[in-house]
């Protein structure tokens, strides 16, 4: 897939070599054309030196044939509204914002832009988020028969409690991360967009939770 990337810090450029890495088509932008000297001499994919929400730059960039978009530049106002302009006017389906400011993020994740906040994710996490993963294993007990996986459930279960997705799933949820905020939840905490499921599972229920977990419950709208 093709993704475009806003931003060539140490997040944006470390974004782009992983993607690299992976065979993904990558063009990233920033205004500064010395910060492309994070990229190494031989990072391959396109580099637009200009303003990353600016109509002929994600033109030149390829929006109209992103498959994702990434604003992850050090201002919230450009990440933002270079999010808007490539989910409002370029239809790009995957669209994930930087946002230093926790309130902030709160707000554009009910316009329903995707936020990360600085502290608590990682160019990692920002790989997940743009290629659409559902799950990823993060931790396994020494035995091998528990994993701990994080993951982001489709936006059907929005509106349903966890104590639905963990019948169905074969699961316990330990945690949720919501607007980069670790909270314990319990058996009647309901599933809000953007919210990063922390869950234990054994072997045996893996490929159920991978399942259930990437489309909408049973009865619910796609």
């Amino acid at each position: 897939m093709h993704i475009v990337i806003m931003g060539c810090g140490r997040v944006g450029a470390s974004l782009a070599q992983s993607l690299v890495r992976l065979e993904h088509s990558v063009a990233i932008i920033d205004q500064d054309p010395l910060a492309f000297r994070r990229l190494g001499d031989s990072f391959s994919a396109t580099q637009i030196t200009g303003i990353g929400f600016d109509r002929e730059t994600l033109i030149a960039a390829g929006i109209e044939q992103a498959s994702a978009f990434a604003a992850v530049s050090s201002g919230d106002n450009s990440n933002i509204i270079a999010a808007r302009v490539a989910r409002e006017t370029f239809g790009v389906s995957k669209v994930i914002a930087r946002i230093y400011d926790p309130k902030r993020a709160e707000v554009y994740e009910r316009l329903g832009i995707p936020t990360v906040a600085t502290v608590p994710w990682t160019a990692s996490r920002l790989l997940k988020s743009v290629l659409g993963e559902a799950t990823a294993e993060a931790w396994r007990d020494p035995s091998g028969a528990v994993a701990l996986l994080h993951v982001s459930p489709h936006e059907g279960w929005v509106g349903h409690s966890l104590s639905e997705f963990e019948a169905a799933t074969g699961t316990r949820v330990g945690l949720i991360t919501r607007f980069g905020v670790g909270e314990l939840p319990v058996a009647s905490t309901l599933v809000q967009s953007g919210d990063t499921l922390h869950v234990l599972v054994i072997d045996d229920h893996l490929e159920l939770l991978r399942d259930l977990a990437a489309r909408p419950p049973e009865g619910a709208l796609s």
